[in-house]
């Protein structure tokens, strides 16, 4: 299992009349969680595409159970519980600054090859770096 954790401000734009962080936001949370998860690997959307892989959004679920606020920090929590293959799973856990749980979602993610247009295994180094999460259970 590989679990990371980054922390995002809401912004007043991310907010709607009651100060409450807009619902449509959480899933640009979950995005930028996945980015810099991908950054704690050493590696970047970018440089995936600049090797021929894009990882296009299958699917999302989300659960809101308490109101993201208006200039609080919330932690979210990113966890994969699976080895990749050509879909990669991502939970998210958001807690707010009492470290109470304020969302849950899920993205699915697919690699796809960018000439070809068709699905495909991940790349060799993002397998590499992940895969030492997953040695004990694959």
């Amino acid at each position: 299992m590989f679990v990371f954790e980054t922390k995002i401000r809401v912004r007043y734009a991310d907010t709607d009349q009651m100060g409450y962080m807009y619902y449509g936001n959480y899933a640009a949370f979950y995005e930028v969680a996945r980015t810099e998860m991908l950054r704690s690997l050493g590696m970047t959307y970018k440089s995936m595409e600049t090797d021929g892989v894009m990882m296009p959004v299958l699917e999302l679920k989300t659960k809101y159970i308490k109101p993201a606020l208006y200039d609080e920090e919330i932690r979210i929590k990113v966890i994969i519980n699976k080895m990749p293959g050509v879909r990669i799973l991502f939970q998210y856990e958001l807690f707010n600054e009492k470290d109470e749980l304020i969302n849950i979602g899920e993205t699915t993610l697919v690699f796809v090859d960018m000439k070809r247009n068709k699905p495909c295994m991940p790349p060799p180094n993002f397998l590499e770096k992940i895969g030492i999460y997953f040695s004990n259970l694959e």
